[in-house]
């Protein structure tokens, strides 16, 4: 088990879930959205917000649950083998503990699950530097999407 990869995994996960909400649910304080300008505006908005929320609950309870999923699937591949039992059961208990929330916690357990297993796939150890270093993504990010906010007010 890696733990700087699981924090990694958040970083990325965290940001493209809050993202994606913004996108797919750009209303949520019910303004108008009658154009592109506003659409992309009112998405922006929610993703910062989104991230506010969802990206330190990703990053306590999505490590913590992967990191339990992980020892539950390596325990079970010990116990019955072959390759695939491991990812099979894991990714079980990833949406397991998905459940949460529903879809929302779902969706991003699963996103979350999928961009591990890439990680797995890309490198096998990470270090705590480059846990350490995963967190400028979604601090980047969340600036970017604060100064096209901020932009927004000052130019319209």
């Amino acid at each position: 088990m890696n733990l700087p990869r699981k924090i990694v995994t958040a970083s990325i996960a965290g940001t493209f879930f809050a993202l994606i909400l913004g996108f797919v649910f750009p209303n949520p304080f019910g303004e108008n959205i009658d154009t592109f300008k506003d659409y992309f505006f009112s998405s922006v908005s929610a993703a910062v917000i989104y991230m506010l929320y969802s990206f330190p609950v990703i990053m306590v309870y999505g490590v913590i649950a992967s990191f339990i999923s992980d020892k539950i699937g390596i325990v079970f591949n010990k116990k019955f083998g072959g390759n695939k039992t491991e990812v099979v059961v894991s990714g079980v208990m990833h949406a397991l503990f998905g459940l949460v929330l529903l879809w929302y916690s779902l969706t991003a357990a699963f996103l979350y699950f999928i961009i591990d297993r890439m990680l797995v796939k890309r490198k096998n150890t990470y270090r705590w530097s480059e846990g350490l270093k995963s967190l400028f993504f979604p601090i980047v990010t969340w600036v970017l999407l604060m100064a096209i906010v901020w932009g927004r007010d000052f130019m319209f």
